[in-house]
């Protein structure tokens, strides 16, 4: 979209007025994007308990995204000010190999009933496995329309979990998973109510008990690729290299790991909030699966190879577009309009694609100008914001702050009576 270069110097009106001119939204998404379109204080009273009001979080977009041949726009809210403008960044190194290629597995989520007091796990496996074919369709009868749509239940298996070898009361147990096609939801309800009607047969079946009828957060049968790649003639000398050992690094070290898949989960969260989703589903799945090995690692990694920095990055991605909030919210749906969501999957890939380009911003970053020289540039919009500063104001302070190297709140204030003094003279 070439119409959308420059957007970051346009004023906030001149943004929106862009954005209607292109066709990508109609007055109504605009004020929905506003804010105006959420819920109001009453509205929210009955979605939570004990309700006070509403939490607003900024609303920005991610440019220049390449993915799989198409340039997408992108909403992310987050109240992080360096997020977006990393995210977009980086989308731009990105573009230099061709932008990001995505695959995803079909949406596939399982639910898992736990069975308790089992007397022959093994004999109960079999039972149950064996009457396979009529579980699935129990199962799909609690969800006809989604099977109508091509989805249901696909698949039933049964694993045995002994106890730990200390502080473990209980004897050995038999889990039930339940693999579900939900199209394109999200897919949680539908596999949690399927979960519920089969948890008696499979009690009685196998002899035991059943005690919880849950989906599992690590979505690992409904997984997303994505893979992105940098010319190094494109960084300054010797970043990617640094961003290669900085991967490594990561790869060697849980500790440094831990903030490694940050950076990727601050864009990814950015995305599924502004778009609807669960994103603490999508955290817990992220991190798990971060952690499958039995050790904690890094989500991306990064290698230089023929010229080229490549990133790679695989998670699984639990999201959906149909019911939930994300039919219901006038904002959410303008922003799976702008983002042009054509589908459950569509999104995966988008969301896991802003999350490889968000671990370039970083990485890049650290490697190359350090991580806290960017972050002090943004701070000290803050702390011009915090001590009065309006219009071009904040960006006056924040520059001379940032050139001086002095961040802090009484030098905002300092400067910004400086600068109102002088105003004043010369009116």
């Amino acid at each position: 979209m070439v119409e959308m270069r420059g957007f970051y110097r346009l004023s906030l009106s001149e943004r929106r007025r862009l954005l209607l001119e292109l066709g990508s939204l109609s007055e109504a998404d605009l004020l929905a994007l506003a804010g105006d379109g959420g819920p109001s204080a009453e509205e929210a009273d009955k979605m939570v308990e004990n309700g006070v009001g509403v939490l607003r979080v900024p609303l920005g977009l991610c440019l220049h995204l390449g993915l799989d041949g198409r340039e997408r726009v992108v909403p992310m809210a987050v109240e992080e000010a360096s997020v977006i403008a990393a995210a977009s960044h980086a989308a731009k190194l990105l573009a230099t190999g061709g932008g990001i290629i995505s695959r995803a597995d079909p949406p596939r989520m399982v639910g898992q009933i736990q069975l308790l007091d089992v007397p022959d796990l093994d004999g109960a496996s079999a039972t149950i496995l064996a009457r396979q074919a009529s579980l699935l369709a129990r199962a799909n009868a609690v969800d006809p329309v989604l099977c109508e749509l091509g989805g249901g239940a696909v698949a039933l298996s049964c694993r045995r979990l002994e106890a730990l070898p200390e502080g473990d009361p209980l004897g050995p147990m038999l889990i039930v998973e339940l693999e579900v096609d939900v199209r394109d939801a999200m897919g949680a309800n539908a596999v949690n109510s399927m979960c519920e009607a089969l948890a008696p047969v499979l009690a009685k079946l196998s002899g035991g008990r059943a005690l919880l009828k849950i989906v599992t957060n690590l979505a690992d049968r409904r997984r997303v690729w994505v893979e992105g790649r940098v010319a190094v003639a494109a960084l300054a000398p010797g970043v990617a290299a640094n961003i290669e050992a900085a991967s490594i690094f990561a790869e060697r070290d849980p500790y440094r790991a831990a903030t490694h898949n940050k950076g990727i989960m601050n864009g990814i969260d950015a995305v599924v909030l502004a778009c609807g989703q669960d994103w603490r589903a999508v955290e817990a799945g992220a991190h798990a699966f971060a952690a499958r090995s039995g050790r904690y690692g890094p989500l991306a990694r990064w290698r230089v190879r023929d010229g080229w920095l490549v990133g790679q990055m695989e998670l699984p991605m639990a999201v959906g577009v149909v019911g939930g909030i994300a039919k219901v919210h006038p904002g959410v749906r303008a922003a799976l309009k702008l983002a042009d969501v054509q589908g459950a999957e569509d999104l995966a890939r988008l969301v896991a694609a802003v999350g490889l380009a968000q671990n370039l911003a970083a990485l890049r970053a650290l490697s190359d100008e350090g991580i806290q020289r960017g972050h002090m540039r943004l701070h000290a919009r803050n702390l011009a914001v915090e001590v009065g500063a309006v219009g071009q104001e904040v960006d006056t302070v924040a520059a001379a702050m940032a050139d001086s190297g002095s961040v802090r709140r009484d030098e905002a204030a300092r400067l910004l009576a400086e600068l109102r003094r002088e105003l004043t003279r010369k009116s």
